[in-house]
């Protein structure tokens, strides 16, 4: 049975999410969606241009739930090792020692994703589907809960590698984060003046062990066939719409379901409703629609708006 803990795991995600509000001011819904995104077990993609808070709401979040965090800066000189990490010859012991990379943590944030080649783009393909790397024939496994967050600037295109569908597919969901409002920009200089509020080191709020439990518990989420099918009705709908080159796979359906599962579960629900479904549908849908984000939108809700709501 699920909710065993359901008071202490009530505190512990307003623990989480005030954190994180305090970290990225005036945007409750993109925090929300975070929050949802990593119950799901998903990995995320910001397009948004630089400066908005994309790093700041990363660290804090890894900061908040105890993780070891990684940075990696794409740059078209990147290589799969920097990524993966390598083996380096020790004249002492005549043995081969492997140096860890990056990716060895339990939250790596890939700034820039869409600059780096798409060989090294392809090195994060395995870890982020299998949570393992494979290096010299050795397979060696990752954090049951690691996590990528990948940024991207969808103005500039000078040296930049669009991702592929194959590794976006690996996304659960890609948000965009936006300018904050006048009251909200205010604030922000307010918090900076002085030290500023980086210099405070604060223990984590919600512990791996626990994300674990509730990662777990979000698998437990009741969807019943009738929902099952209206979305899966959803997903027949991408693929019959025209201004969809390729239609949302089965990967992405499942996707789909998880990332409704853990928006039910952020409402203190034991089961998913189709409001559940359509609250997620843009984040998880605009990942896999080319094209603008105005135009993503418009076909999100066009394909909500083709199919019938199940009945009870």
């Amino acid at each position: 049975m699920i909710f065993k803990t359901k008071t202490q795991g009530s505190e512990k995600l307003y623990e989480l999410r005030t954190r994180l509000n305090e970290a990225l001011v005036g945007k409750i819904d993109v925090v929300e969606m975070v929050i949802a995104c990593i119950l799901a077990r998903g990995h995320l993609l910001f397009d948004d241009l630089p400066g908005l808070g994309k790093t700041t709401l990363s660290k804090a979040l890894a900061n908040s739930i105890g993780a070891k965090f990684a940075r990696v800066q794409c740059t078209p000189d990147l290589l799969p090792s920097d990524i993966s990490g390598f083996n380096v010859y020790n004249q002492k012991t005549q043995e081969f020692e492997f140096r860890e990379g990056p990716v060895f943590s339990e939250l790596l944030l890939a700034d820039e994703i869409n600059r780096a080649t798409p060989r090294t783009q392809s090195s994060l393909l395995e870890a982020m589907a299998e949570r393992q790397v494979t290096i010299d024939n050795q397979t060696m496994s990752l954090a049951s809960t690691f996590l990528v967050i990948a940024t991207q600037n969808p103005i500039e295109s000078h040296g930049a590698y669009p991702l592929p569908e194959a590794q976006l597919d690996r996304f659960a969901i890609k948000l965009s984060i936006g300018y904050p409002a006048r009251q909200d920009e205010i604030e922000m200089l307010g918090q900076n003046i002085g030290q500023g509020k980086e210099t405070t080191v604060v223990a984590p709020v919600l512990h791996l062990e626990e994300l674990q439990r509730m990662q777990a518990e979000v698998q437990q989420i009741e969807v019943k066939e009738n929902v099952r099918g209206y979305l899966v009705d959803l997903a027949i709908a991408t693929r019959n719409h025209v201004d969809i080159a390729v239609g949302l796979s089965p990967r992405g359906l499942i996707t789909w379901q998880r990332m409704a599962q853990a928006w039910a579960y952020l409402q203190k629900r034991t089961f998913v409703i189709p409001d559940d479904i359509q609250t997620v549908a843009k984040p998880v849908l605009g990942l896999r629609i080319s094209g603008t984000q105005q135009m993503a939108e418009r076909v999100v809700e066009e394909i909500i708006n083709s199919v019938e709501l199940p009945g009870s």
